[in-house]
């Protein structure tokens, strides 16, 4: 048997018999911002759509929007059943990512005609195809937001280059025009490359608004776990709107965590194209709707395009 010690020795009286010990149980740690899952719920959920971006092509789906005419048809298909947003890259007719202002502007136009959906139009490089001025064209044709990546990475087998030169520049881009950066972070790293750009007064933007997008699965950016998109929401500046999009079959469990943990949620094919294992989907539509259903089984509204207006300041 060990030797027993004399706690009133070290300094310490031991329990009175009979008296409450406390409980091992830890006590529960309140993040600054947390709120109830019921508040979670009451918030609009912002849902954005992703019609064809720049990796996606016909190989991968058949139906893949290309021309001007397709990716606004299914922009405002999206929208008709329940997107608030849709992000938009542009395409020559034979497929290959194109930054032409001229088919941006056709896309915005046609889409304006017919519905009053945010457009995010995308400043990304085109899969390696754009340089810095390409990057910008679509910002002359006045998207309500414009992607911000925040930060250079691998991406795959190249390097996306977004280098602090050219990130400040694009956000004097973006915000002198009046637009809302949608600030895409690959990484944790990159959240902090976005407010650091705060205090030289380039970001949030013209509202004060912080919009990101965290954006996992892709290979050389951070993996599609829960702990992951957790602990990029904890580093996030005090009252930002956040969302979340995840390459592949990750694209819907993260959708989910997003949608009681208060966020907000990207789908569409640019990020994937099946619906379910082995089962293109049927267009960019069908995957908005499976988010609106779900949603309705939680109680969480849908946020409206005028609703996700207000949230976001666009």
């Amino acid at each position: 048997m060990g030797k027993r010690v004399d706690q009133s020795s070290m300094g310490v009286a031991p329990p009175r018999l009979g008296a409450r010990v406390s409980s091992s149980r830890p006590r529960r740690i309140q993040r600054e911002g947390d709120v109830t899952l019921a508040a979670n719920l009451a918030k609009p959920l912002i849902i954005s759509c992703a019609i064809t971006g720049s990796v996606t092509t016909r190989r991968d789906h058949p139906s893949l929007p290309i021309t001007p005419s397709q990716i606004a048809t299914s922009a405002i298909e999206a929208a008709e059943v329940g997107a608030a947003c849709v992000h938009i890259h542009v395409r020559e007719d034979d497929g290959t990512p194109s930054c032409r202002g001229e088919l941006y502007h056709e896309v915005f136009e046609r889409i304006r005609s017919r519905s009053d959906v945010l457009i995010c139009a995308t400043t990304g490089s085109g899969a390696g195809r754009f340089d810095e001025s390409g990057r910008l064209a679509a910002l002359a044709h006045a998207p309500d937001l414009a992607s911000f990546d925040a930060g250079s990475m691998n991406f795959g087998e190249r390097v996306f280059e977004n280098s602090p030169a050219f990130l400040r520049e694009l956000a004097r881009q973006i915000t002198s025009r009046g637009i809302v950066p949608e600030i895409e972070c690959f990484d944790v790293g990159q959240i902090g490359n976005a407010v650091r750009l705060e205090s030289e007064g380039l970001l949030p933007g013209p509202t004060g608004k912080w919009w990101f997008q965290f954006c996992l699965g892709v290979a050389g950016g951070a993996p599609p776990t829960p702990s992951v998109l957790l602990t990029m929401r904890s580093h996030l500046p005090p009252n930002a709107e956040w969302s979340v999009l995840a390459i592949g079959r990750a694209q819907l469990p993260m959708s989910l965590i997003a949608m009681v943990e208060g966020g907000h949620i990207r789908t569409g094919m640019e990020d994937n194209v099946y619906y379910r294992r082995g089962e293109l989907a049927a267009s960019n539509a069908q995957f908005v709707q499976r988010l609106v259903d779900l949603a309705g089984e939680l109680d969480r509204p849908v946020a409206t395009p005028r609703e996700a207006r207000e949230l976001l300041g666009a």
